[in-house]
């Protein structure tokens, strides 16, 4: 039962992977939200120009003359902000542009992370449009960190509004999936919190040279959560009821982990394969129990290790960005090699941060 291909709009496509893996929701995607702006205040009988530059009213005007339209803005910032949701430690700075980026650098130079406890950090575009944060290391939890684009510093692009972002650190959700001895086992800040019977993807359908029903090995993350998720066989190509390997469950406490499918997530009965042997399409099954308290305490961008298949988690397939190296990672950035980490100075004061 268990890799899904989601109906709706993923967050990364996953152009290199040849095969979707096992399960399939129905229209449920990664949870994004738009980029938040600045709204610069000033008083109401100042033109909109003035406004937004806080000059007088005849400044303002011949400023937004000089300056034009903007020609670069941010879409989508994802994840959320702090007063929305907390993310995990392995969390990922997703920004789209609201076009295609023709200088990279000067793009990429403007844009800032400060966290309360630093960590080394790099940009790496994955598109024209698109282009993503990720440390060398896990985010430290329990803290704040302000993520800011400071547009209208790019040569050509004054008349653009600056953006921030603060995004909420929590606890440090670490769940290591061992496939050949069936269990998962959760940590909490470092301290082991849960140890879950599970059954993973058995195997035995290859597509393409690819087994589409083993679980991928890797470090995923969590993309977003579910109380109930529709799966169903379509990503098999199957939709005829009739056909012996049709389904459409309704699963509880689903954890995506993937953008080809693959969740953690209430086994559907067969619980007496729990803890014993592998017998889903690719997802990981739990107890119910289980199930409940792990996506009680899931946050996106939580650590979803997964250990002992031969099927290997592809970089590009949803957040698992942990798939390449730190040096791999770097390569994507379009700042010249030596170039100081955004990320290495700490916020101005430990109290917050600004923005």
């Amino acid at each position: 039962m268990n890799i899904l291909r989601r109906a709706a709009h993923v967050t990364l496509t996953v152009a290199a992977i040849a095969v979707s893996a096992a399960c399939s929701a129905e229209g449920t995607a990664p949870q994004t939200e738009a980029a938040q702006t600045a709204a610069a205040q000033s008083p109401a009988a100042q033109t909109p120009a003035a406004q937004a530059t806080g000059l007088a009213p005849h400044a303002a005007s011949r400023t937004a003359r000089k300056a034009g339209k903007p020609k670069l803005a941010i879409a989508d910032i994802t994840p959320m902000g702090e007063k929305t949701e907390r993310v995990g430690v392995g969390f990922p700075i997703i920004v789209t542009f609201d076009r295609a980026v023709r200088d990279r650098v000067a793009a990429e130079s403007v844009l800032q992370v400060q966290a309360e406890k630093p960590v080394e950090g790099a940009w790496r575009w994955v598109s024209d449009r698109k282009v993503i944060y990720r440390t060398k290391t896990y985010w430290k939890p329990h803290q704040k960190v302000l993520f800011k684009a400071l547009l209208s510093q790019i040569p050509g692009n004054e008349a653009a509004k600056d953006v921030s972002r603060r995004f909420a650190v929590g606890t440090a959700n670490i769940a290591v999936v061992d496939t050949r001895k069936h269990v998962m086992k959760v940590r909490r800040d470092g301290k082991l919190a849960k140890t879950i019977p599970i059954s993973a993807g058995r195997g035995g359908l290859v597509k393409n040279g690819v087994d589409v029903y083993l679980t991928t090995s890797g470090v995923h993350l969590a993309m977003g959560k579910k109380r109930v998720e529709t799966m169903t066989s379509s990503w098999l190509g199957v939709t005829d009821p009739k056909d012996p390997l049709y389904y459409k469950l309704e699963i509880p406490w689903a954890v995506r982990i993937s953008d080809s499918g693959e969740y953690v997530h209430q086994s559907a009965g067969d619980y007496q394969f729990l803890g014993k042997s592998n017998q889903s399409h690719g997802c990981v099954r739990a107890t119910p129990a289980g199930a409940k308290w792990f996506y009680g305490i899931s946050q996106r961008g939580d650590v979803v290790q997964v250990t002992g298949t031969k099927r290997k988690l592809d970089w590009r397939n949803g957040w698992s960005y942990w798939q390449l190296s730190w040096t791999q990672w770097k390569r994507g950035s379009a700042l010249p090699a030596g170039t100081p980490a955004p990320s290495a100075s700490p916020s101005p004061t430990s109290g917050g941060l600004e923005g």
